[in-house]
C-alpha cells in the first residue's frame, strides 16, 4: 500500500499498518482516490477521509538503534571533541 500514499518514517509505516488491519485495502485506496490533489497523498489525509484516528505508538518502537547509526554518531563525536580540545588550551592562555 506503500505506492499509494506517502510514507516517511517509522511511524508512518505502523501507522499504515495498523490502518490496513482496522479497514482494510480497499478501503485505503477508495479514500485515495477521494483525495483532491496531485501525487500521492498524506497519510494523515487519508486517515480523516476514513474518520479514523491513529493510536499513539510506543516510543521504544520508533527509536530502535542501529550499528550503523551508533559508529555515526561515535565518528560525530570523536570529530566534535577533536575540534574542541584546541579551544580549550586557547582559553586557558
Amino acid at each position: 500500500m506503500e505506492h499509494l500514499v506517502r510514507v516517511y518514517n517509522e511511524k508512518d509505516r505502523q501507522t499504515l499498518e495498523w490502518l490496513r488491519r482496522h479497514v482494510g485495502d480497499a478501503a485505503i485506496a477508495t479514500a485515495v482516490k477521494q483525495c483532491a490533489g496531485q501525487g500521492k497523498p498524506y497519510l494523515s489525509t487519508v486517515c480523516r477521509r476514513l474518520g479514523v484516528g491513529t493510536p499513539e505508538f510506543s516510543v521504544a518502537a520508533l527509536h530502535a538503534s542501529s550499528p550503523i547509526a551508533e559508529k555515526s554518531l561515535a565518528t560525530i563525536r570523536s570529530i566534535l571533541a577533536a575540534r574542541a580540545t584546541p579551544a580549550k588550551l586557547v582559553a586557558s592562555w
